[in-house]
């Protein structure tokens, strides 16, 4: 299993990035980028909610068939002249693209943008075989230069600044003419399409994700807005096609409804600028296109979510619209969680693929104000979810000591409501009484997680249900 990095770290991760100026500056970039966009798209489509029902459905069917419809998605596959590879984890995923990359004698393979395969540390496979991987979505190619892992699922490189990029292309792209003026955003990405040509026209493979697999027809299709993918998959003479299973859906109808959700929930665009179908090899007649066509399906995992408490999470399609309006994420970004998938979706998938002794830390690091439920385009509920994975961190003595005892005083007193009533009418009037002066709490015993970086705000001195019953309300 490849997906864990830092998750058991994230709480210092969490405190190095807070105290990152840097980081916090490229992060208030999200909301303007994704969050007011996805609104603006959304509210232009007057049916946008009955789409999310309707995606929701559609993955919810799939999932619920999905043996019948991969059976279905490999034989359309290989009718039109193409592989299936079934991996059952990242050993098997990665070998079987190196076995294939091997036996055309590749040296260099060009790659569009796949969450899947920073999941499984396919590169480091490719490079460990004595192969060169280059990634072609800027983003990527920008962080692969860095040596860093993304931080974002769409938007990899959204931690840095144009400044840190162009230092990064000088650094090295050496035949770089040091008076060339890279201060405009055009610029880097001219220097970088020029780069990059190259690479596309040298590479022997290319591999892409897919965003969805179509069982009616054996169709691959992915979403870009660089063209990077049209050109990793149309040169080189193999296309290899890697994606996690729950990818599938039943029929071409069923992705043009998700295509719907999906760019205006990304980027709140109605529609990306490619969205690119691919089905086997070049056939005869064909201008371009590749020799063979292989698709690696990777469980890593999922079948073991099937059926369980978050079956719900593999409805995901990537969109990172939970991450792009999720406080947590806007306060450390996605380097923080440690791990390939982060936000919302991560804490939620990174337990369920390495474990909740690992991940655990993932699930609370959530307000649970339900933001990502709300604009999630199909429907996952994500805060139910990351309380099921706290709770069974709970149950498992893994969560501290202290945690799991204060949460046992809490819940004495709270499964005992007159006992919870009086103890709560004593100490809010002290407490009450002793923040009157500055009205807030700076230090208080065991509070101190809270006002070490924030003040905690003094009582008014009635608790709510003193309140509610003084006007007439009932209590138990």
């Amino acid at each position: 299993m490849s997906v864990q990095s830092t998750t058991p770290q994230f709480k210092q991760n969490a405190h190095a990035a807070l105290g990152d100026r840097q980081l916090q500056q490229a992060l208030g970039n999200v909301r303007v980028n994704f969050v007011e966009r996805r609104a603006t798209a959304a509210a232009r489509l007057p049916e946008f909610e009955a789409l999310r029902d309707s995606a929701r459905d559609i993955k919810n069917h799939a999932l619920a068939h999905l043996d019948l419809y991969l059976e279905s998605y490999e034989k359309k596959v290989v009718e039109a002249g193409g592989k299936v590879h079934f991996a059952r984890d990242s050993r098997e995923a990665c070998a079987a693209i190196v076995d294939i990359c091997k036996a055309l004698g590749a040296r260099t393979v060009a790659k569009g943008k796949s969450m899947v395969s920073e999941e499984i540390d396919l590169n480091a496979a490719i490079e460990a075989a004595g192969m060169k991987a280059i990634e072609t979505d800027l983003g990527e190619y920008i962080i692969q230069l860095r040596g860093e892992t993304p931080s974002h699922i769409i938007a990899p490189a959204v931690h840095l600044n144009k400044d840190q990029v162009e230092a990064d292309f000088r650094r090295v792209h050496t035949d770089l003419p040091a008076a060339r003026d890279l201060t405009a955003p055009e610029s880097l990405l001219a220097e970088a399409r020029g780069v990059l040509r190259e690479k596309f026209l040298a590479a022997d493979v290319g591999i892409t994700g897919a965003n969805f697999l179509v069982a009616e027809t054996g169709t691959s299709i992915i979403v870009t807005n660089e063209g990077n993918g049209d050109l990793s998959q149309t040169l080189p003479r193999v296309h290899i096609v890697i994606a996690s299973i729950e990818k599938i859906v039943p029929t071409l109808d069923d992705a043009a409804q998700l295509l719907r959700v999906l760019a205006r929930s990304a980027t709140g665009q109605d529609m990306s600028v490619y969205t690119t179908f691919s089905t086997g090899p070049r056939r005869p007649g064909d201008v371009d296109g590749p020799e063979e066509y292989h698709v690696v399906l990777v469980d890593n995992g999922r079948s073991s979510m099937l059926g369980g408490d978050f079956q719900d999470m593999l409805r995901c399609i990537r969109c990172a619209a939970c991450m792009n309006h999720c406080p947590v994420y806007h306060a450390v970004g996605g380097h923080a969680y440690g791990s390939v998938y982060p936000g919302p979706m991560g804490a939620v998938l990174t337990p369920s693929l390495i474990g909740v002794d690992k991940g655990g830390n993932l699930p609370n690091a959530s307000t649970l104000c339900g933001r990502c439920e709300s604009v999630c385009p199909v429907r996952i509920p994500l805060p139910k979810m990351m309380r099921h994975w706290r709770e069974r961190e709970f149950e498992r003595h893994l969560s501290p000591a202290a945690t799991r005892y204060g949460i046992g005083l809490w819940g004495f007193f709270a499964s005992r409501p007159a006992l919870y009533r009086l103890a709560t009418s004593l100490a809010m009037p002290v407490l009450a009484f002793a923040g009157k002066s500055k009205g807030r709490f700076a230090s208080l015993p065991l509070a101190g997680g809270w006002t070490k970086y924030r003040d905690l705000p003094a009582p008014t001195g009635k608790t709510f249900q003193s309140q509610w019953k003084a006007r007439g309300g009932k209590t138990r």
